[in-house]
């Protein structure tokens, strides 16, 4: 397909079909089909169908679980691409996979968010395209543009709709702080913050509440709701403090193992995250809300194209609210 007299293709690996399909659909690319295969001992393959010689080659795949074969399938396909002779490769990766291991946290830890930067940049990618990095230095790692877009206008947007009362916005960590007092200021509302110790990965202790929530409805905002332990243990701290209501956002839903059930059946009222990472039937829960940002990803496509600057995209949502 051309765009302004530019070829472009779109392809989406198998991380999040249904995000493509919404990407493709906004920006009035269609999807060019890419088989990836699997040998018995686990290595990982792509066939190609159609060229790609000179043509500026869009890849929808966010690396969330099984991360190792996401990530592998992007470094696979973008190697296959760069030998075809493409014009130029972009990932369209909503979620970073190995975003929170960003730091050494203690001696002899890798950096592991620097690694994968490494090697998609040694494969060939020309930009990456994420929605809220875990860590906003992440940007840092790479020599190439990449785009860190954000969420809360349209988390921010879906909770002005609900007309909530007396709201105050909490930051479950004081590393979330920057995002909540964001998100905060789009809803007018104060802000709190959990201090918390985490003794273990995926385990999480409430220390203090900074902030009054008592007889407020309070907004739980973070980037990745994982387990949910982390929300769960705050959102008891919060109703023991007096809250009304408890209401949990985050960009992205990864809901390992049995989170969506233990969430499901815990003091918070609803969680909404965006379609970042798909949501199978089987995790599906009543109190879980996936809101679509294939529309925002497949204008940013188009602005990416024609040279034209993104933050306009969600300026524009934040104006309409």
């Amino acid at each position: 397909m051309s765009i302004d007299q530019q070829k472009v293709k779109l392809f989406s690996l198998r991380a999040n079909r249904p995000l493509a399909e919404e990407i493709s659909k906004a920006s009035n690319i269609p999807l060019s089909e890419v088989e990836v295969l699997q040998f018995a001992d686990g290595e990982i393959t792509t066939n190609v169908e159609v060229s790609v010689r000179g043509h500026h080659v869009f890849i929808v795949q966010p690396t969330s679980a099984p991360a190792n074969d996401s990530v592998m399938e992007v470094l696979i396909l973008t190697d296959a691409m760069k030998r075809a002779s493409c014009a130029s490769i972009s990932v369209i990766m909503p979620y970073y996979g190995y975003s929170r291991q960003d730091r050494k946290a203690r001696s002899r830890q890798p950096i592991t968010a620097k690694l994968v930067a490494n090697l998609y940049q040694a494969a060939g990618v020309n930009r990456i395209v994420c929605m809220d990095l875990h860590a906003a230095q992440i940007q840092g790692f790479f020599d190439i543009p990449i785009d860190n877009f954000p969420a809360a206008p349209s988390l921010a947007n879906y909770f002005r709709k609900k007309k909530l009362k007396d709201i105050v916005v909490v930051s479950p960590d004081h590393g979330g702080v920057t995002r909540a007092r964001i998100f905060a200021r789009s809803l007018d509302a104060p802000l709190a913050i959990i201090d918390k110790r985490r003794p273990a990965p995926n385990k999480s202790e409430v220390m203090h509440i900074i902030g009054d929530v008592a007889g407020k409805t309070v907004i739980l905002i973070d980037d990745i709701i994982d387990t949910g332990g982390t929300l769960m243990a705050a959102a008891d701290a919060l109703i023991k403090e007096g809250a009304v209501q408890v209401y949990a956002a985050a960009t992205h839903g990864v809901f390992s193992h049995d989170a969506t059930k233990n969430l499901q059946n815990s003091v918070i009222s609803e969680i909404v995250v965006t379609n970042t990472i798909p949501l199978p039937e089987s995790k599906q829960q009543p109190k879980i809300k996936q809101l679509n940002i294939g529309p925002l990803l497949g204008e940013a496509l188009l602005h990416i194209l024609n040279d034209e600057p993104i933050s306009d995209i969600f300026n524009r949502i934040e104006d309409k609210q």
